[in-house]
């Protein structure tokens, strides 16, 4: 088996290499941006190790040997699924590798924004000393944070958050009841908005939730609310959030942008009652690590036994 690590954003991929030479799999390495760029470098491959670069039917239909395309992360958005399954090929991620290190990003956004941790220091830092200089500070445990998307990542909010806030609301119209925890309640979207003192982004990016969060709902948020991304930046409009911080919204937690790395003259990075992150709530070393492994370890899998451990789309290429 002939694989191409599409492109990385590691310092190095040493940890992958080392399993594929451990497993007697051939890798090339690349830093492609296009999908001509993907095109050159795979030939001859059967497997792809993507992070960013963009893999669909152009890649797919120029390189019909490739079997098996994986991905560093648990969202598969750079690789077109609809077009890997008409071509019959696999499509795998890591989705576990980094649940708490999200959550617990999440909800210290969360909870800088609540307390105003970053404007009382800025504040300190340019000589103003005093409790009120961030304006009236709710209680936290009077409060309501609302979830969207009940995943592996928003089970894991929910329950690190449910000491903290008065009530715990959640949207997902994709799981059973059951699947809700008991100290989760089920709402709608428009109520979750509605009830919310904070809405925290848990939701995978695609068709359906592309700009999900939009003035149509921030609009119905309450005064002095928060909003937290840590998930997908498509998932928000960002004008319309803009304009809803100079309305019901008293602050923003982004850990993604719709562009990355966004412009510093971008209004959204100037603002200053948005509280940004450069895409890093996935991070720890353990998690990183974790990520790398599970994510090279899916095209070794394949290769072995026709199957990956983490399928998106099971192909039919062998």
């Amino acid at each position: 088996m002939k694989i191409l690590i599409t492109d990385y954003d590691f310092p190095d991929v040493e940890l992958e290499l080392a399993l594929y030479r451990a497993a007697g799999v051939e890798v090339v390495t690349a830093q492609c941006r296009t999908e001509d760029e993907v095109i050159q470098a795979a030939q001859g491959c059967q497997g792809l190790l993507v992070q960013y670069a963009p893999v669909n039917a152009k890649v797919f239909a120029a390189c019909p040997e490739i079997r098996i395309a994986s991905r560093y992360g648990a969202g598969f958005d750079t690789i077109n699924t609809e077009d890997a399954q008409h071509h019959g090929v696999w499509v795998a991620n890591s989705p576990d590798y980094g649940v708490g290190e999200v959550a617990t990003h999440a909800l210290a956004m969360t909870l800088d924004l609540i307390r105003n941790i970053t404007g009382y220091d800025r504040d300190v830092k340019a000589g103003l000393w005093h409790y009120t200089s961030a304006g009236q500070i709710q209680r936290a445990s009077d409060m309501t944070i609302g979830i969207i998307g009940l995943g592996r990542i928003g089970k894991r909010m929910a329950h690190i958050s449910r000491n903290l806030f008065k009530r715990v609301i959640a949207y997902d119209p994709h799981i059973i009841d059951g699947d809700f925890p008991a100290y989760v309640e089920r709402v709608g979207k428009e109520e979750l908005f509605q009830q919310a003192h904070v809405v925290s982004l848990h939701t995978p990016l695609n068709d359906e939730t592309r700009g999900m969060i939009d003035a149509s709902v921030l609009n119905l948020m309450q005064p002095g609310s928060f909003l937290v991304n840590s998930a997908r930046g498509g998932l928000v409009n960002i004008d319309d959030l803009l304009k809803a911080l100079d309305g019901p919204l008293k602050g923003a937690g982004l850990d993604v942008l719709p562009v990355e790395p966004p412009a510093t003259s971008a209004a959204i990075v100037q603002h200053k009652r948005v509280l940004l992150s450069p895409h890093a709530a996935f991070y720890s070393e353990v998690a990183a690590r974790e990520l790398r492994r599970k994510a090279a370890q899916n095209l070794i899998d394949w290769d072995r036994s026709g199957r990956p451990s983490y399928v998106v789309v099971a192909g039919n290429k062998k």
